[in-house]
């Protein structure tokens, strides 16, 4: 297992001691919560220093996933379990494949209930892990730290990047390993914790911030929404079958029961439901949408003017 020492070198922005809350333990709890709260907002703005960073990544990322590419989201402890919750919930949200999501977390599914020792020092898990799922040039690592320097995470992003991958990577501290061996380095300087090293207050915060609004930047992009609408939702529950309805009908101006017999024509598929209420037989409508991405508005431009 190959690690790298930090004991010598000066602790991670998130990791500093702020002595403002030295006495925190006996301040009344609405002062507490208060400084907590005040905490949680500066998290929360602190992301909007990496907006210009997090376009270039879009940018970069969109034609790859075009292509067919994979999203890998990869990281350790409370980073690694934030980036798996962010990856796992485009699938049923957007109807992102699941063989096009790739979740590395240190220490593998027992790290998601309980700390596994030395995982987020173990390189070569990593490495391994980068090998094992073969990463190429057209998938998109996002290797996320709030220190910025675990080993597991850098080395993921290490090693995807020798392989032509793009690697972007989130850290909450500056001039730091991950920024340095990502291609791309986004910086969301979030400083010490009310409780010094707890970052799983700020920093999580602002991460799962910035999480959220690349992958939902990627998505929309991807034409997994159309008119704010999420047409690519997995159709799981009954509540999701009412917001289905719901969207058809909005998106269309149908009738309720006409939503109804689109969605039933369409097998569950809220997009082609739309181009069913639109006039199109379904076998036409699969195949509209295959030949132009699964795009509505394209496929849609004419028929709307």
């Amino acid at each position: 297992m190959t690690t790298q020492s930090s004991s010598t070198s000066s602790p991670a922005k998130t990791e500093t001691y702020d002595s403002r809350y030295e006495a925190l333990d006996v301040w009344p709890t609405g002062t507490m919560l208060e400084a907590l709260l005040e905490s949680q907002l500066s998290a929360v703005s602190a992301v909007k220093a990496a907006l210009p960073g997090m376009e270039a990544a879009i940018t970069a990322a969109l034609p790859r996933l075009q292509r067919g590419g994979r999203l890998f989201y990869v990281g350790a402890g409370t980073s690694g379990r934030i980036g798996l919750q962010d990856g796992v919930e485009l699938i049923p949200t957007y109807g992102w494949p699941e063989d096009r999501l790739v979740l590395l977390l240190a220490g593998g599914d027992a790290a998601l209930f309980q700390p596994v020792e030395g995982a987020e020092d173990d390189e070569d898990a990593a490495r391994a892990a980068i090998t094992q799922h073969k990463a190429g040039p057209d998938d998109v690592v996002i290797g996320v730290a709030a220190s910025g320097g675990t080993p597991y995470t850098c080395a993921a992003l290490t090693c995807a990047r020798q392989v032509g991958s793009l690697t972007i990577g989130l850290s909450c501290s500056p001039e730091t390993r991950l920024l340095r061996d990502a291609e791309l380095g986004l910086l969301i300087e979030t400083g010490p914790e009310v409780v010094a090293g707890s970052t799983r207050m700020k920093a999580g915060t602002a991460q799962k911030v910035a999480l959220n609004m690349l992958s939902t930047a990627l998505m929309v992009r991807l034409g997994h929404t159309w008119r704010g609408q999420m047409v690519d939702m997995r159709i799981v529950n009954a509540k999701l079958v009412k917001r289905a309805h719901r969207m058809v009908q909005q998106l269309t101006g149908c009738t309720p029961a006409e939503a109804i017999t689109a969605l039933e024509k369409a097998e569950g598929s809220i997009k082609l439901a739309v181009l069913v209420c639109f006039g199109y037989a379904p076998e036409e409508g699969r195949a509209v949408l295959a030949n132009n991405g699964g795009n509505l508005r394209t496929i849609l431009a004419d028929t709307l003017r």
